[in-house]
């Protein structure tokens, strides 16, 4: 939603867009899940079940995913939307090889609707997608430079981690991804990179191995 309050921003999906295209640029494989926040947030909408909360931010999760694809193909990047709900007018159906094959043709793929499943956040969906498509690392783009152990926003003291293990993000209830995202990632050894995703170029500079942000492996 960049500097709004809500919905989409043109001039912060443009942006990310540029962002991601000097990726393809460089020859690496990008694969996407994006979350619906800017729209609608299941988990804090209490006055709903939240099993029908969740199936909601996940419709909200495919409308940034196609508008993130809209905004990439005008730059001239392939790209695919695969979805975990069934909306074939809109997205292909989420299958694993097929999504393997869209990378390897230099496309990319952006996970849309999370995981499919109520509960689940789009942090376990990024995780679970990471394992399938084989990835080499989850870079979770924020709203802050880093891990802290509490809000930089609201207060000066707060500490960053520049490095943690994921024991360390558990025990500590750090923010980084929610627990099972984490324990998902700990069990198949995956590292996580969290960054700033607001400064231009950061997308470029974490991906070539930068030390920018904090890091959890």
């Amino acid at each position: 939603m960049g500097s709004q309050g809500f919905g989409v921003d043109q001039e912060a999906v443009t942006r990310i867009s540029e962002e991601i295209k000097e990726l393809c640029e460089l020859g690496i494989e990008v694969a996407i899940v994006i979350g619906g926040g800017n729209i609608f947030r299941g988990a804090a909408a209490d006055w709903m079940d939240r099993a029908s909360a969740d199936y909601i931010g996940m419709l909200a999760t495919l409308i940034n995913a196609l508008t993130l694809q809209e905004t990439l193909e005008r730059q001239d990047v392939a790209t695919r939307v695969q979805s975990a709900l069934t909306m074939e007018q809109l997205a292909e159906p989420y299958i694993r090889r097929r999504a393997i094959r869209h990378l390897e043709k230099g496309r990319v793929v952006i996970f849309g609707a999370g995981s499919g499943n109520p509960y689940f956040s789009t942090d376990t969906a990024a995780a679970l997608r990471a394992m399938e498509m084989q990835a080499e690392v989850i870079l979770k783009g924020s709203k802050v430079d880093g891990v802290y152990d509490k809000d930089p926003k609201k207060h000066d003291d707060a500490i960053k981690f520049n490095k943690l293990t994921y024991i360390e993000c558990l025990q500590k209830g750090l923010k980084v991804m929610d627990a099972t995202a984490i324990s998902l990632c700990m069990d198949n050894n995956l590292p996580i990179v969290v960054f700033n995703l607001f400064e231009k170029g950061n997308i470029q500079r974490v991906v070539m191995g930068e030390d920018i942000g904090s890091t959890v492996s």
